[in-house]
């Protein structure tokens, strides 16, 4: 394997445990929040199972294997109400938009077009939760995003 396929291999790996994280967070999210978002919620869960199972046929192709789901991920934050639940959606989509980022950086072609697609759907749904955009979707070190869920030890 050439340096540039272990590049996107490792991006690819990082961006598929990424969506892990937020698949299990938006199944926080869909529990805690108010019924007049839970559709907005589906939705989200929804792109980012399609997104994830996308992510592991990717590392496959490659001739990796795909890094599998942890079995719980501690989130950034207690989640006990509709409020919480909000805030953790923006933050997953941030943290998602960050390995998307990465993922365009360590890529060409088709496979960059689509690490910018999942980009820009991230740094929309981000907004559509938070009611506000940040200047550079996906690269945190110049936004005051926070972490996303991380995996539990």
């Amino acid at each position: 394997m050439s340096e540039a396929e272990d590049g996107q291999l490792t991006a690819f790996q990082a961006a598929l445990a990424a969506e892990h994280a937020a698949v299990y967070g938006y199944g926080v999210v869909g529990g805690r929040i108010d019924e007049g978002r839970r559709t907005q919620a589906r939705a989200a869960y929804d792109a980012h199972r399609a997104r994830r199972d996308a992510l592991a046929r990717a590392v496959r192709d490659l001739g990796g294997k795909p890094v599998a789901a942890d079995a719980g991920y501690a989130l950034p934050f207690a989640v006990p109400d509709s409020a919480a639940a909000v805030r953790l959606a923006a933050e997953l989509e941030d943290g998602v938009a960050g390995v998307y980022s990465d993922l365009v950086r360590a890529t060409d072609g088709e496979r960059r077009r689509t690490a910018a697609e999942a980009l820009r759907e991230a740094a929309v749904r981000a907004v559509r939760w938070r009611g506000e955009s940040v200047a550079f979707p996906g690269l945190v070190e110049r936004t005051t995003a926070s972490a996303p869920a991380t995996p539990s030890a």
